[in-house]
């Protein structure tokens, strides 16, 4: 199997994590092999890779194929969340709300492409972005040159940003040749071991792209049709302790990460600017409207999330305390 992100970085450590849960779970009966992106074939061409059986299987994310067909990205947890869903409302809609189902069905039924997809990384919530300069506004950023990916490029061109999509990897040279001015990757720990703070020292976090996004798995179905139910059931169960132990190890990660960029490295953190972020839901939310209108099962997947989020989010947002409340109690901002 290979991955869309090159080796030594966090998200590659996922597929690693998930590779070893599932040799102890097996007893040694089923071992995979993970490559770092580029091994085989580039990351945007995982997905025909997997499906003609180049590979066995990959580490991705589904908002890579929008290209193929705008759908994909609302399976990562989609922009804005979607509906103001956060992780856990997320994975409830994969599992408790028909989404595992649609996503299977999307790669079968519209895509025809011979895989399964099971959710396996919870790379978020990812910051704004890195910047040459700083921005105080929305008219800050607009004609600024930034690496952008999925249907995020397309929000954020209509707000006047100039977008370049390329893979991870390519961000940190590109870069420094002063192709591009600023930057989405991911944020934190991600960040720094990809090295940005070298060329850039104005860091935005949070963002409302990639609130929610959630990488996948997937897997050739000839060769999951192969395997007998309890490897199956070894490979489920090992992606959904991956998820969550990972998770846990990178909130840490993340804290030590921002401590280190600002005092080592001297990176400006700071806060993304509110009119941008609402600007961006406002703007998506349109675009989204309107891929709905003529794709039906964007339309479909759109509404299923919708009704889904129409229970759970007023629900939480009135039981949980907001998370705010005791951490300015216990942990005041800095003025």
């Amino acid at each position: 199997m290979q991955a869309a992100w090159p080796a030594g970085w966090t998200l590659y450590d996922n597929f690693t994590m998930f590779a070893e849960k599932v040799n102890k779970l097996s007893a040694g009966r089923l071992k995979i092999e993970t490559l770092p992106a580029g091994a085989i074939v580039p990351p945007f061409e995982l997905l025909d890779a997997v499906h003609k059986k180049v590979l066995d299987g990959a580490h991705s994310w589904a908002a890579y194929w929008v290209g193929k067909n705008k759908t994909a990205v609302l399976f990562t947890g989609g922009p804005g969340g979607t509906h103001g869903m956060d992780f856990i409302d997320a994975m409830g809609w994969m599992y408790e709300g028909g989404g595992l189902q649609l996503y299977n069905e999307f790669y079968r039924d519209v895509l025809k492409v011979n895989v399964i997809a099971i959710p396996i990384l919870p790379a978020g919530p990812q910051a704004f972005g890195w910047f040459k300069r700083p921005i105080k506004n929305l008219a800050d950023f607009k004609g600024m040159k930034c690496r952008q990916t999925g249907m995020a490029a397309e929000v954020f061109t209509a707000m006047g940003m100039r977008t370049v999509n390329m893979p991870g990897g390519e961000i940190l040279p590109a870069a420094e040749r002063g192709v591009i001015d600023c930057a989405e990757w991911v944020g934190g720990v991600e960040d720094l071991r990809a090295g940005f703070h070298n060329i850039w020292k104005y860091h935005y976090t949070p963002g409302m792209h990639e609130n929610v996004t959630i990488g996948e798995l997937i897997i050739n179905g000839d060769v999951w049709k192969k395997l007998p139910p309890d490897l199956q059931e070894i490979i489920h169960t090992a992606a959904t302790e991956t998820f969550f132990r990972w998770w846990m190890r990178w909130q840490r990660q993340h804290a030590d990460a921002l401590k280190e960029l600002q005092e080592k490295h001297k990176v400006n953190i700071l806060k993304t600017p509110d009119d941008i972020l609402i600007e961006f839901l406002k703007t998506w939310d349109k675009i989204a409207a309107q891929e709905a209108a003529k794709n039906p099962f964007f339309k479909k997947v759109w509404e299923s999330q919708k009704q889904y989020a129409s229970f759970v989010v007023p629900t939480k947002r009135f039981m949980f305390p907001p998370y705010e409340f005791a951490a300015d109690h216990y942990w005041p901002r800095k003025k």
